[in-house]
Parts: C-alpha cells; sequence; structure tokens
C-alpha cells in the first residue's frame, strides 16, 4: 500500500484557483502533495480528520514589511495564526536589502528598524542569514528603489538620478535580482524617492527584462488628490519598461476622493485591455498605516499614533489629543513625536469593496510588525475578508477570496509550485472553519491570533496548531 507521512481526510477542498469547492482526502510526504482523492488505501504516519473543515493552499501576502521580523522573530505568530505561509517582503521601496548607507537614514526606513538592523548590503547576505536560520513563512524578496537610492546617492535624494548614480542602481539591482531577489518595489510617496523622474524608474525596470518573471510593484507616488495621475505613471512606467506591475494597496485617499476608484479601475481595466500585465493588492481596512509625517495629516479624517520612539507614552493616542495637550499644532506634534508610525482613518469602505471585488486584485496586509501598537492588519487582514467580506457581506465567494489570496498571488509573482493544491505542489495549507473563522483583532487591542483556524502547514511541516506556534521553522527564501 502506498504510504505518506500525513493524509488529511474528509476535507473540504477549495484549491486556490477559484474553482468550486469539493471533498477529498490529501496525501503529504515530505514537503510536497503527492495525491488528492479517495485516498482510503494510502497508510499514514499521521491522520487529521477535516470533517466540517475546509482546507486552502497557504495564504500568500503579497504586501508586508516583514524583512526584519523573519530575522528577529522567526516564529512569526502574527502571520501564521491568521493562515499565511509566504509573504513578499521588501515593498514601498525600502527593503532591508540591498541596503548600505553612510549619511542620511531617511523616512519611511524606520518602518524596518533602526539603522544598526541594516546590516545586508547585498541580497546574498539576507539570503544567507535567512537560509541558516529560517523562519515559520517563506519569503520572496523585492529590492527597493528607496534602498537602492539611498546607497547610489548617499543623501541629498531631493533631486533626480545622475547618470552615475542611476547606472550604479541598476548594476545594484542587477545583482539583487541575480542573487534571487523575484522583483523591484516603489515607495515614489516617500522622502528618498520622491524626486526621482519617472524615467528614472523607467530605466531601473528594463533591467527587470533581464530576468524571467521579475515583476514591478509600486507604491505610487500620490494616493490623494493625484491618485489618476500617479496611476497613469505606473501604467506607463509598465508599458514603457514592459514589464509586468502590481499597483501596491490601492486605495483612494482623503474624502474628496472618495468614490474614484470608479476612474482608477476604469483606467487599469483598459491597460489591461491593451495587452498591459497589471495587477493590484488592497488591504480590507479604511485606515492605512505607516510613518508619521506631517504632510499626510491633513487627507485623514483622524489620527492614531501607533509608535513614537521618542515619546512611547503617546502610543495608542489620538494625534489631535496630543497636539491639544501640547498646545500645538498636530503638524507640530508629529515633528516632535518623530520617528513614528501612525493610523491613518483616510478611505471609504465603497471604494474598498469596489477594489477588493476587481478581478485582478489580490490581498496584501501591508502589516508593519514589531511597534507596540501596531494596525490589526498585522494579525488580522485574511480573516477578516473571509469573515466581514465573505461570509457577512457577501462580496465574495469563499473560492473568489482564497483563489486573491493564493492561487492569483502565486500566478502574478510567479512563486513556482505553491497557491494551489495539487500533486507536486509544496504542502502550504491551511486548514479552518470557514463558518466561524474571526478577526479577533482590532484597534484597542490589536495582536490577537485569528479565530477559526486548526492548523497550518509550510512545506509539509506544521507550524501553527491547537492555537499556537510549533517549533518547526520550515521556512524558504523563494527565487526564480
Amino acid at each position: 500500500m502506498p504510504r505518506c507521512h500525513l493524509k488529511i481526510t474528509n476535507a473540504t477542498i477549495i484549491d486556490g484557483s477559484g474553482n468550486a469547492a469539493y471533498q477529498a482526502d490529501i496525501a503529504i510526504e515530505t514537503d510536497r502533495i503527492i495525491e488528492i482523492g479517495a485516498l482510503n488505501h494510502y497508510q499514514a504516519d499521521e491522520k487529521i480528520d477535516a470533517n466540517g473543515w475546509c482546507v486552502s493552499p497557504g495564504f500568500i501576502d503579497v504586501h508586508t514589511h516583514d524583512d526584519s521580523a523573519l530575522l528577529k522573530t522567526p516564529a512569526m505568530p502574527f502571520k501564521v495564526s491568521q493562515g499565511v505561509t509566504t509573504v513578499v517582503a521588501g515593498n514601498c521601496g525600502i527593503s532591508l536589502a540591498p541596503f548600505q548607507a553612510q549619511g542620511e537614514f531617511p523616512a519611511p526606513f524606520p518602518l524596518l528598524g533602526e539603522q544598526k538592523d541594516f546590516v545586508f548590503p547585498r541580497v546574498s547576505d539576507y539570503r544567507d542569514k535567512f537560509e541558516t536560520s529560517p523562519a515559520a513563512t517563506n519569503v520572496a524578496l523585492l529590492a527597493g528603489h528607496s534602498s537602492l537610492r539611498v546607497k547610489a546617492m548617499n543623501s541629498g535624494f531631493e533631486r533626480t538620478a545622475e547618470e552615475s548614480e542611476l547606472n550604479q542602481m541598476k548594476a545594484d539591482l542587477k545583482l539583487a535580482l541575480q542573487q534571487g531577489c523575484i522583483g523591484l518595489s516603489t515607495g515614489l510617496d516617500y522622502p528618498p524617492a520622491l524626486q526621482s523622474s519617472t524615467d528614472e524608474i523607467i530605466e531601473l525596470a528594463k533591467v527587470l527584462n533581464e530576468f524571467e518573471s521579475a515583476i514591478y510593484t509600486s507604491h505610487i507616488r500620490d494616493e490623494c488628490d493625484g491618485v489618476l495621475e500617479a496611476v497613469e505613471e505606473a501604467l506607463v512606467i509598465g508599458k514603457k519598461s514592459k514589464t509586468a506591475i502590481v499597483i501596491s494597496h490601492h486605495k483612494c485617499a482623503g474624502p474628496k476622493n472618495y468614490g474614484r476608484s470608479v476612474e482608477t479601475l476604469a483606467k487599469i481595466r483598459l491597460a489591461q485591455e491593451n495587452g498591459q500585465d497589471v495587477a493590484l493588492d488592497v488591504y480590507p481596512y479604511i485606515a492605512s498605516s505607516t510613518t508619521l509625517l506631517p504632510r499626510f495629516i491633513d487627507n485623514a479624517e483622524k489620527v492614531i499614533v501607533s509608535w513614537s520612539k521618542p515619546h512611547p507614552e503617546q502610543n495608542g493616542r489620538l494625534l489631535g489629543e496630543i497636539a491639544l495637550a501640547w498646545n500645538c499644532s498636530q503638524k507640530q506634534a508629529a515633528q516632535k513625536l518623530y520617528p513614528a508610525g501612525a493610523i491613518y482613518f483616510q478611505m471609504d469602505e465603497e471604494d474598498l469593496k469596489r477594489i477588493m471585488s476587481y478581478p485582478s486584485t489580490m490581498i496584501g496586509s501591508d502589516g508593519l510588525p514589531g511597534h507596540e501598537k501596531p494596525h490589526p492588519r498585522l494579525w488580522a487582514t485574511f480573516p477578516r475578508v473571509l469573515k466581514r467580506y465573505v461570509r457577512e457581506q457577501k462580496l465574495l465567494t469563499l473560492e473568489q477570496a482564497i483563489h486573491k489570496m493564493t492561487g492569483l498571488s502565486a500566478q502574478t509573482f510567479t512563486l513556482k509550485d505553491r497557491g494551489l493544491l495539487k500533486p507536486g505542489y509544496y504542502a502550504d495549507m491551511v486548514i479552518f472553519d470557514s463558518q466561524t473563522i474571526e478577526d479577533l483583532a482590532d484597534f484597542d487591542d490589536p495582536e490577537q491570533p485569528t479565530k477559526g483556524i486548526h492548523s497550518v502547514f509550510v512545506n509539509g511541516k506544521p507550524v501553527w496548531q491547537h492555537g499556537a506556534s510549533t517549533e518547526h521553522r520550515p521556512g524558504q527564501f523563494l527565487r526564480h
């Protein structure tokens, strides 16, 4: 009789393709799925009866800032507890590697840690560190444009790069891709990249064409009043560099821009109809979170300080209340609190739903680990989608939502043999109850694990069971 090390029986399988759920057993040997079907004839070292539970591919968090967390908190409880088995790091132009700075350490780099944490001038340095001490999740790494810029330009980023600096960035990006990065990310709304020209990005993105399946992702230049023009710029970069693109955490921020996702999605749809490879990601909240910068404040209805290095006693408080107590403006308070992070309530629920239901949209948390009062999306993005937007609002079917968390993500980022439950694919899996799965983390208590998850497996090993992390750290550094 055939044998396997793990057999999951009586499962409701949602395979990540978007196709209808079905009942079957799954056989896993070592790190791979070897067969799916009626497997009574299989002998197994361990069995899990999944009767009443769903089994899907492990969720792929396509938008993270987990670069440091993978090394500092390798159990990754905030990810595995919600079913995430793979993270894409290095987003928004800031990556822990490749990075090297002699001078200025500008915003938003403190989101990833202190300057002393940036000790990986080459991607191979980071990859070696991860592979020596793996995390519970897999990681795929993007090279950050701002990281490349800081290394090549050293300081004085309020200008476009000179030819020699651009050539240095191109050489560093090429090396990063050779050493395992899967693409390039930009954060064009942040200080190190604000003055970069469109042509600078196009020239860098052209380097991606030398590597099969390399991708360009962008926190676009403006998510507020200039959002349509910023989307157009991203599309121009993709078209002129002949590169697949992802528009990161797409939103239309600020009350004046509520409803404009109708325009932005129409622009994206037209580009797709004309043959462009365009995708986007979204998180299921109407509040964003990033570094606390004065110029971001005006477009928010309210702002919560998530962390402050000089004033940690203000963590979790409204910026308006702090400003009142200090007898100053909110922008002045922000300057006093910095380095700091903030949660900005600045989006409309109807825009969020419209973007989430768009066929090319994936789910990404954009969570910020390592801070005292993080946005709850760090712990709760994926169950929130399944509870709020599948079970309660029926915006998506369960199969559609899982596809946006798994198969679509693996296809977009070309993560080989991931994202589907299929013989020969890696055994990244989550067992959950679709009727009770629930995000418990909220803005008051943001570090709460998900209710309704039975087990999470990465490369065939359990990393979350019985409501707790296991000792296994089977994560792999993924490359094309």
